[in-house]
């Protein structure tokens, strides 16, 4: 596929205090990064409210909220939201909107009969009420009558799905502006979701080749590369636990293996038992000339921003530092 543009930018991690957002955000521009974006994992941190913290702390740097799920919020309301956002930052803000994590929703009573019905209905009132148009009438689970922004953008705001499957990456790559890939999305996923993608775009006259692919990724640097990779190694025990058995894996041919590797349940030994190539997989870990070649891998695989998610969070300022001095300018050459 090749890159095509380089792009590197930092996901502020979802357990970093609400009140340290603003500064975090700071560094991250002034260290040089393409991007910064937010997640919005419940109940850690709000997206479109840390978007704005960061917006505020910050000049020139893009943002962008990722994700937010599709049936938390009426769509109007992350219309509104996103539009107040967009006129007071314009270019500079991006919305990510997925399914959301099963579990969390549930939390809220709030799974929906249809995931990709909530999905399609949302992304597209979203970008209707965002072009300053009226919406009415019965969308999959949501219900519009005579909804029109006051404040509607005044420039386009670029949507993007968060998903994964996939039913769910074709009807990114029809209806949507970008998909933004989780931290275990490998180069070999990144193949795969683009072939899905291309083919939803396809039944909607969209350019594949012009649909965004922000890649989030584990991410640990360090001097010592073994001590990187062995911190990187907790962060993913975590994600392989948490999501379990996908076709970000499933591309690998590891699923079985996967499956048996979580039955232990012990995140300790889960972690102890990740056989090291699924660190070069599914991870940006190592020595600073390490991670370029990782980051290198994940553009030429289609990613056009490689998104660096450093772990541990109290990690970050040093990881910001080290990156800025000696992985950043060697990736944009290499991208």
């Amino acid at each position: 596929m090749g890159s095509r543009s380089g792009k590197v930018g930092l996901l502020i991690f979802s357990s970093t205090p609400p009140e340290e957002l603003a500064s975090v955000a700071r560094s991250v521009e002034q260290a040089g990064f393409d991007e910064v974006w937010i997640p919005e994992d419940y109940f850690f941190i709000g997206g479109p409210t840390s978007a704005a913290i960061a917006l505020g702390a910050t000049e020139k740097i893009p943002v962008g909220i990722g994700v937010l799920s599709s049936v938390v919020r009426h769509p109007a309301v992350t219309a509104m939201e996103v539009a107040t956002l967009a006129r007071a930052y314009p270019g500079r803000i991006t919305l990510g909107i997925g399914h959301g994590v099963p579990v969390w929703v549930a939390q809220m009573g709030l799974t929906p009969k249809s995931p990709l019905g909530a999905l399609r209905a949302a992304v597209q009132t979203i970008d209707e009420l965002l072009s300053g148009n009226a919406v009415s009438g019965e969308h999959g689970p949501f219900a519009f009558d005579g909804v029109k922004l006051v404040h509607p953008a005044t420039e386009p705001v670029k949507l993007m799905t968060g998903v994964i499957g996939p039913k769910s990456l074709e009807l990114s790559g029809e209806i949507a502006d970008g998909t933004v890939m989780s931290v275990i999305a490998g180069a070999r996923y990144l193949e795969y979701a683009r072939g899905h993608i291309a083919t939803g775009a396809a039944q909607s006259g969209r350019e594949a080749e012009a649909h965004e692919v922000p890649v989030f990724a584990i991410y640990h640097v360090d001097t010592d590369g073994a001590k990187a990779r062995a911190t990187a190694r907790e962060a993913l025990a975590f994600y392989l636990q948490a999501v379990g058995p996908t076709p970000m894996t499933g591309v690998y041919g590891i699923n079985d293996e996967l499956q048996a590797l979580l039955a232990l349940g012990d995140l300790a030994k889960i972690a102890e038992k990740i056989p090291e190539e699924w660190l070069d997989w599914f991870t940006v870990a190592g020595t600073p000339e390490e991670c370029v070649a990782r980051i290198a891998d994940l553009h030429e695989a289609g990613a056009t921003s490689v998104i660096l998610s450093p772990y541990p969070p109290d990690d970050v300022s040093r990881m910001v530092e080290l990156t800025a001095a000696e992985v950043l300018p060697a990736a944009r050459e290499k991208g």
